[in-house]
């Protein structure tokens, strides 16, 4: 955890020489607290010192990288418990089971489905993130079905086979795409650590017993392995929940270190929707990977709204940038709607107006983020921040009408816009739903 400046100040020589830019050296180490200079600057300071105060500056949970490029995932680096302290940093990674006994052409088939699984959503792109080759075969079936997988998909690796001479052929062809290593265990410790440390990769640690899991990755350190995500085995849902939020809190509020790193969850179920519901219980509390077998795409999509839901910064709302948008082959008759910037209520308006099939316009009014009943409310959308929008978007050069379209909840507004605006106010529905029918009518 982070030192206060106080803290920091035992550990400097207190000579206060003033070579380090700063007057005395608690002036230096609350600079040093707030991250505003670098520990370089005091020359006298001992190496003791030097090692406890960088050991300090380290996120309590290291952050771990898998794959590479675009499709990189990274993992870990989280700060706080709770989301409402902060925010979350890194989204789980969400990826798929693929087994070696599977025909190469069912195989295909899931990967199609799993490279298909993108979807968009408040203007934010969605994506699932790894696929796992796990081991049930003989090597070279293995080292086989490793190959197909890697030509077929962009999607990070997770490799998942006790057999160290599979995984060492293997990663022979495959090191460079920086696999996640699958998995660790008190039994094969050192042959595994022997394995990453030849490549820097991550790997996976699978212990039930936290005590007996601090022990193995405080092993995995002495031997210089630092990037290391933590499994605690098949369990069930209550007692998962309990060892991620252990792991979590150890690493957060214990400073323990050798618990400081990201968690992975697999999740098995032949019924999509218990395994969705599982899978999404841990995405809540606190796992960085999981692991799945199905792959349903109105599955996955609940699941990937939620990390995005949970993955917000909840102090910044999403929001679009406000200005004036067509809809279709909008012209200077189209009508002229108006809402908030809040991402969730304009493509609520837009995917209607687009379902009316009546070309348009929408006009965003910057609301900092706020949906139109809680900017109403907090007069960010009233008549004077319509109008200003409205002259700002030049929409009086756009359309040739002046009829203005307002949500159905802020009546209220229509006579004072209408005389601030000049314009001919028409309250249209109060819910995005009867915006199609509306239009149509209008």
């Amino acid at each position: 955890m982070a030192l206060s400046g106080l803290d920091i100040y035992k550990l400097l020589p207190k000579t206060n020489c003033r070579e380090c830019g700063f007057v005395t050296c608690l002036a230096f180490a609350m600079q040093l607290a707030k991250k505003a200079v670098s520990l370089d600057k005091c020359p006298y300071l001992s190496e003791e010192s030097k090692r406890a105060l960088e050991a300090s500056s380290l996120p309590p949970i290291r952050l771990v990288i898998i794959g590479e490029g675009d499709s990189k995932l990274e993992i870990g680096n989280e700060t706080v418990l709770f989301r409402h302290e902060e925010k979350f940093h890194h989204p789980t990674g969400i990826g798929f089971i693929i087994d070696d006994n599977l025909s190469d052409s069912q195989i295909k088939k899931k990967l199609e489905t799993i490279n298909n699984l993108r979807f968009e959503r408040v203007g934010q792109q969605l994506n699932v993130n790894l696929v796992a080759i796990r081991q049930n075969k003989d090597k070279a079936r293995f080292i086989e079905v490793v190959k197909l997988v890697s030509k077929e998909t962009p999607l990070c690796l997770v490799l998942m086979s006790q057999d160290i001479e599979a995984q060492r052929e293997t990663l022979s062809f495959l090191f460079q795409k920086r696999p996640l290593i699958y998995h660790a265990t008190s039994q094969n410790l050192n042959l595994m650590a022997e394995l990453v440390k030849d490549y820097k990769l991550p790997l996976v640690v699978t212990e039930p017993d936290l005590e007996k899991m601090d022990k193995l990755t405080r092993e995995l350190n002495k031997q210089g392995l630092e990037n290391l995500v933590l499994d605690t085995g098949n369990k069930s849902i209550a007692k998962k929940l309990w060892d991620l939020t252990q792991i979590r809190r150890q690493a957060l509020k214990k400073s323990n270190r050798a618990l400081g790193y990201p968690t992975l969850v697999i999740v098995e179920d032949p019924d999509p929707y218990k395994e969705a519901i599982e899978a999404g219980s841990y995405i809540l509390k606190y796992a960085s990977i999981i692991l799945m077998q199905n792959v349903e795409s109105w599955q996955v999509l609940a699941l990937l709204t939620l990390r995005q839901n949970i993955y917000t910064d909840p102090q910044k709302p999403l929001q679009i940038e406000p200005k004036l948008y067509p809809v279709g082959q909008a012209t200077d008759k189209s009508p002229l709607l108006v809402t908030t910037n809040f991402s969730l209520t304009y493509y609520t308006v837009l995917q209607e107006v687009e379902s009316s099939k009546v070309p348009s316009y929408i006009l965003s009014v910057d609301t900092e983020g706020m949906s139109v009943l809680t900017a109403w409310a907090a007069e960010k959308f009233t008549p004077d921040k319509i109008v200003q929008a409205m002259n700002k978007s030049g929409v009086n050069n756009i359309v040739s009408h002046n009829r203005l379209i307002i949500p159905g909840y802020v009546a209220v507004m229509s006579g004072d816009l209408q005389e601030q605006s000049g314009w001919q106010v028409i309250v249209g529905p109060k819910e995005a739903a009867g915006i199609p029918a509306f239009l149509k009518n209008l």
